[in-house]
């Protein structure tokens, strides 16, 4: 038999030595055998080697591999265990984003990664409202907890209130109690306060004008009496700066607040001023009436749509087709544009004036009462033509 390291010198059947037999070389070539054959050790136990290295190899990766290829895959974003501790506020910018919103809320250590807070945006159907402003959180919390937190209006540390131009005070209380939270009735038991929220004596305590149409920031826990207090403060801050004596404020905004309210297009509140101031004048066409369907509206709680026949022949003090000069106060707030108007009319001999298509905003203004039935002729077309029932003429 073959072994793999033949040892036996019965293998090599080496010749003897002695005389005539070569003795030298014999020797040499058993030497050069005894190298082969530890040469061939050699190999075999490399290879050996390398077998049992290669099946280490095997093995580990059989062993390993998985975890490290697991290791190499997709990881989840770092994320607070929550709940949370510590307060922090953090101001929301408008307009921001998912991803913006992850940056504020990272610096401020209210999240522990960006990724795993707009994963949680993402994953929220709600997260597209959330508002600007600012917001009192915990410090490390789940990122899921951070975008229910700025849902809740109870994390708001403040929140915007905006008022538009031409709002009747009702209106705006409740605006307010929608942002507070607070009912309605206790805003409007703070109005009712006029000494505690600032209302001017020339105002006669008619709230009513008073509250100027701007965005305010109400900090959290602002009572409705501040907030009132505020928007008289503005407003009187708007009256000073045009230098309006404190005597004439309220015809002021009484004048302004129906300039507002006749016409939808600010490039004609000069012509409306005019109209009025014209209109005033005891010789005036109308007799010193005004005519306004807006003050009657607002008297009677209806927009100028819903007047009727009746309504304008009514004694009502907002009538001012039936009584004359300015009616008991202001309409509604107006804007410093329509008390720019007021204070700043153009020249002008306008006295009748009528918006002939509500949708557009047109208005045509005449001193000829013979133009303005013609006007109002065109105004009956277009009422045809949306099929509106029950309103008047409109315009003044």
């Amino acid at each position: 038999m073959n072994d793999l390291f033949p040892d036996d010198p019965a293998h090599e059947a080496e010749p003897e030595s002695g005389p005539g037999s070569g003795g030298a070389t014999s020797r040499a070539e058993r030497r050069r055998r005894e190298q082969q054959r530890k040469r061939r050790r050699r190999t075999a136990l490399t290879v050996l080697l390398m077998v049992g290295l290669f099946a280490g190899m095997v093995t580990a990766v059989v062993l390993v591999g998985p975890s490290i290829i697991e290791g190499l895959g997709p990881q989840e974003p770092e994320d607070y265990p929550g709940p949370g501790s510590g307060t922090v506020t953090v101001e929301i910018a408008e307009g921001a984003n998912g991803g913006e919103i992850a940056d504020t809320l990272l610096d401020a250590g209210v999240v522990a990664s960006r990724e795993a807070f707009v994963d949680a945006f993402n994953a929220n159907p709600g997260a597209t409202s959330i508002q600007a402003g600012a917001y009192t959180l915990m410090e490390q919390m789940p990122a899921a907890d951070a975008v229910a937190a700025l849902l809740n209006p109870a994390n708001r540390a403040e929140v915007k209130l905006t008022i538009p131009e031409g709002l009747r005070a009702s209106q705006i209380y409740e605006r307010i109690a929608s942002v507070t939270g607070v009912p309605v009735a206790d805003v409007e038991a703070a109005a009712a306060d006029t000494a505690a929220i600032g209302l001017p004596a020339e105002a006669g305590g008619n709230v009513e004008g008073w509250l100027a149409p701007a965005t305010y920031t109400i900090q959290k826990g602002t009572t409705s009496q501040e907030i009132l207090a505020e928007m008289i403060t503005a407003r009187v801050g708007e009256l000073d700066a045009r230098a309006v004596p404190a005597e004439l404020r309220q015809q002021v905004l009484t004048k302004a607040s129906i300039v507002e309210k006749e016409v939808n297009t600010h490039e004609d509140f000069g012509k409306v001023a005019r109209v009025i101031e014209n209109r005033l004048l005891p010789d005036s066409p109308t007799a010193g009436t005004l005519g306004m369907d807006s003050t009657l509206a607002y008297g009677l709680g209806k927009s100028g749509l819903e007047l009727t026949r009746s309504d304008l022949e009514s004694d009502h003090p907002y009538n001012t087709r039936v009584h004359a000069g300015l009616p008991p106060g202001p309409i509604c707030s107006p804007g410093t544009d329509a008390i720019d108007a007021v204070l700043n009319p153009p020249a002008g001999d306008w006295v009748y004036f009528v918006t002939v298509n509500p949708d557009t905003g047109e208005t045509r203004f005449t001193a000829s009462y013979e133009e303005h039935l013609a006007n109002q002729a065109l105004y009956r077309q277009w009422l045809e033509q949306h099929a509106t029932d029950g309103a008047t003429e409109g315009g003044g």
